[in-house]
């Protein structure tokens, strides 16, 4: 259990919210059976604002095989391309960028069709054999010090080392930028993309609080926690991926890298909406419980006015949403998904059959869009089933269906 602050060292927090013990967000089943499961509980530090859970799952359990891979969407893809391009402003082509949980390997191709050398480092067993076989070398080992002090010695320093949607997951920050510092050339940029706290809370995102991501960060809490390892943060962009996401950079203290004013506007903007008070997440709670009681409403009046109901992506998020919502496969038909390691397998705690998309016979009146995040590609892709009279329930800020005819409660 967490009891002083990754980032600060305080040990003077705020209780949040607590979902009581929830499973695995992707550990899925072969069949349905008995399941481990964890206190969810989120907390705030009351000195640097990190949010973070209680509970820390041995990374073991999580990741040395893992089921999530990352998504080939057209939403996703241009993410990817466009998180090339903005590192290709102060890195040079031919200079070698290592990825830090580099799944699959799909940012890490883009980046060699730039020019770059490349190297992934991905605990994920599984994964790093298909990052390999597409012409990604990848350890597949957990990044720290150790490891990045052998890549060092091996391939060079980095002028980039890049973590898109990782380093929110690992508890042992000072190691991993020890291995940062290891690693990282004398004007090299460390680029992280972590989901931002101010969006999470702004948005009622509680789908997205689950045992991998241990932190949810405010741009000022990053800040402190580079300034104390020996980095200074140099540039924040917003996007819009994951429901909101931020890509911060960092440099060493001492190199020729000056902050952006997009660094002090946002940590300044933190400050005046009241996220470093209590206040802002007392009322963060209160919405979530809100939502999550309209949201099973909703969906059980659906069923009982007559209405197949089948979820949309079997994604991570999803696992939160339905044990949080206490909704089973007694309101939800099934699950599509279009992930291979998915397909035949039952969701953690609520136990929802996952299929094909194209195994699916007869189409539900409404889907549960568990991957809201996707939402406009999705509504676009579906146009035959929402012509047809489907519905989509989209479950945050608030529910709404949106069908054809508009989007109501």
């Amino acid at each position: 259990m967490v009891t002083t602050c990754r980032v600060c060292g305080a040990s003077s927090w705020q209780n949040v919210i607590s979902f009581g013990d929830v499973p695995l967000a992707n550990a899925f089943l072969d069949q349905p059976g008995p399941e481990g499961a964890y206190p969810l509980e989120l907390i705030s530090c009351r000195e640097c604002r990190l949010l973070s859970l209680t509970a820390v799952v041995d990374p073991r359990v999580l990741y040395r095989t893992y089921s999530y891979v990352t998504s080939e969407s057209e939403t996703m893809t241009r993410h990817m391309q466009e998180v090339v391009r903005l590192c290709a402003e102060r890195v040079d082509s031919g200079r070698l960028v290592v990825e830090v949980g580099s799944n699959t390997g799909n940012q890490l191709q883009l980046f060699q069709a730039a020019g770059h050398p490349v190297l992934g480092v991905d605990p994920a067993r599984n994964l790093a054999a298909i990052a390999a076989e597409r012409g990604v070398p990848t350890l597949a080992e957990y990044f720290g010090s150790d490891i990045a002090g052998a890549i060092a010695a091996v391939h060079g320093r980095a002028s980039l080392i890049l973590g898109r949607h990782v380093f929110a997951h690992i508890d042992d920050l000072t190691d991993v930028l020890a291995g940062v510092q290891a690693l990282l050339t004398d004007d090299g940029l460390f680029a992280i993309e972590v989901p931002y706290a101010v969006d999470m809370v702004n948005t009622v995102a509680f789908d997205t609080i689950y045992h991998e991501h241990l932190s949810y960060f405010l741009i000022s809490t990053l800040d402190r926690l580079f300034t104390r390892h020996g980095l200074r943060t140099v540039d924040v962009r917003r996007l819009a991926v994951h429901g909101g996401s931020v890509l911060v950079t960092a440099a060493r203290s001492d190199s020729r890298w000056e902050a952006s004013e997009r660094v002090g506007e946002l940590i300044a903007a933190e400050k005046d909406q009241g996220f470093l008070t209590d206040d802002r997440y007392e009322q963060f709670a209160a919405r979530v419980r809100t939502t999550c009681t309209e949201l099973t409403e909703l969906v059980r009046k659906e069923v009982a006015d007559g209405k197949r109901v089948a979820g949309y992506g079997a994604s991570a998020k999803g696992t939160t949403l339905l044990n949080i919502c206490g909704l089973t496969r007694a309101e939800v038909e099934f699950c599509t998904d279009t992930t291979p390691q998915k397909q035949g397998r039952f969701t953690p705690g609520t136990h929802i059959p996952i299929v094909a998309p194209e195994d699916v016979e007869e189409q539900p009146d409404l889907r549960l869009m568990l991957a809201w995040n996707y939402a406009e590609e999705i509504l676009r892709r579906e146009a035959a089933y929402l012509d047809a009279g489907g519905g989509f329930i989209i479950p945050v800020p608030e529910p709404v269906v949106h069908t054809r005819q508009g989007v109501g409660r």
